[in-house]
């Protein structure tokens, strides 16, 4: 039996599935790059939270540090327990502090790096 030499195999292809939006769409990382109005917007929230936290340490730091001259200043005969305060007292506080800060620090960020990344 002979083929018919009008038959042939067909290959059907169809729209890919994964396509990225090019008309009418920017990344916010083009936004960035551009210097756009939005670009300017974004990197300004990314400046805006990480001052947030920076003051937010700020005034934790002077509230703790702050009285500590008025307190010493109260109790004339507590020349062991300054040098206890400020020798064993204090740096636990600021170095929870300081690690509180740098978490924060870096979640905004990630949480910037994820917007621009559009994730």
């Amino acid at each position: 039996m002979p083929q018919d030499p009008t038959e042939r195999r067909v290959v059907v292809t169809g729209v890919p599935r994964h396509t990225r939006r090019t008309s009418g769409y920017y990344r916010p990382r083009t936004e960035i790059d551009e210097q756009t109005t939005l670009g300017h917007t974004y990197v300004r929230s990314l400046m805006r939270s990480q001052l947030r936290v920076a003051l937010l340490v700020f005034a934790v730091l002077v509230l703790l540090v702050g009285p500590l001259p008025l307190v010493f200043a109260a109790m004339p005969d507590g020349a062991g327990l300054e040098w206890g305060v400020l020798g064993f007292g204090v740096y636990p506080p600021l170095v929870l502090l300081a690690r509180w800060y740098v978490r924060r620090a870096e979640r905004n960020e990630k949480d910037f790096v994820r917007l621009v990344e559009d994730r």
